[in-house]
């Protein structure tokens, strides 16, 4: 038989007053899973994982999360994850080890197990040198990865991470992910909110939100895949005019705007290339680069928006 889902919501709502933050979703995550909520500020991520979390109450709807009811008991969630908010609460005065110690105080974390944690926990992020230095001296990075080592000092099986990466360097974005990979390999279930659409195509299955609604709920391939037509990059000297000139071409399903670039999806990216050539000789915008280019997760999010709007 198939392990039950350890995370399952259905009807999902919170109400703020007047504004429906999340509405009626349906929503399941399996026991080891990488799953990424996706969507721009607004979209109810934040508002979805702190109901998941247990602390807000659930407007309507059921949610199911480590077998625990969140609308009859939501207190007995709360052993069975690790929650890290977009802004983690580390006290600046204290150094690496006494936030770690101050954690795991909280959680109730046995003492005859608390040397062998954080130990480990400093060495999984890379933090064993830096110790006894005070987390506000760390670099945005470091304290990113300290407030997760905080959210793994109880071995929750369930981590919740709202925007984890926002604000940090690349390059400690990245070893962020590589320290969530090697938590998702070794079988922890890990529920992720970001707005970069590069980070999800690092998760196994990505639901896409927008204004409180789950839009599409799929693995990162089947998403693009389902996306009709093919992808065209164009960059122009005046992008303006080359989206005016483009916007209307048969063959053209959307022209989307990335700083200089346009992006055109087109029904076929070989048939169109000399068309597109075409009309921008004719309208005479100058470009410097045109050719076919794979669709992405963010071409993919842009146009089931636009899709939806239409509805």
């Amino acid at each position: 038989m198939e392990a039950p889902p350890i995370i399952e919501t259905r009807g999902l709502t919170r109400d703020f007053k007047r504004v429906r933050a999340v509405d009626s979703i349906d929503l399941t995550v399996h026991r080891g899973e990488l799953f990424g909520l996706v969507g721009p500020d607004g979209a109810g991520k934040t508002t979805t994982l702190r109901l998941l979390a247990g602390l807000l109450d659930i407007s309507a709807g059921q949610a199911v999360v480590a077998g625990h009811d969140l609308v009859r008991d939501s207190e007995r969630v709360k052993p069975h994850i690790g929650y890290m908010a977009q802004r983690f609460s580390l006290y600046a005065e204290l150094s690496v080890l006494e936030n770690l110690h101050f954690f795991a105080e909280i959680y109730g974390v046995p003492r005859a197990d608390l040397k062998a944690r954080t130990e480990r926990l400093l060495a999984f992020a890379n933090l064993t040198e830096f110790q006894h230095r005070r987390a506000a001296q760390l670099s945005g990075g470091m304290q990113k990865k300290l407030a997760l080592a905080c959210t793994l000092i109880h071995q929750p099986e369930i981590l919740l991470l709202d925007e984890p990466t926002t604000g940090v360097d690349p390059v400690s974005r990245r070893e962020f992910w590589n320290i969530l990979t090697d938590l998702y390999l070794a079988g922890t279930t890990i529920l992720i909110s970001t707005p970069y659409m590069d980070e999800a195509d690092r998760c196994s299955r990505v639901g896409l939100m927008y204004a409180g609604r789950l839009v599409t709920v799929d693995s990162p391939e089947n998403i693009r895949a389902a996306i009709p037509g093919e992808l065209i990059e164009v960059y122009a000297e005046d992008w303006q005019a080359a989206r005016r000139a483009l916007q209307d071409v048969p063959g053209v399903l959307e022209v989307q705007t990335y700083g200089e670039a346009l992006h055109l999806l087109v029904d076929s990216a070989p048939r169109r290339l000399r068309q597109v050539r075409a009309v921008l000789r004719r309208a005479r915008v100058r470009y410097r680069n045109l050719r076919p280019a794979p669709l992405r997760m963010e071409e993919a999010f842009v146009f089931l928006i636009h899709r939806l709007g239409s509805e």
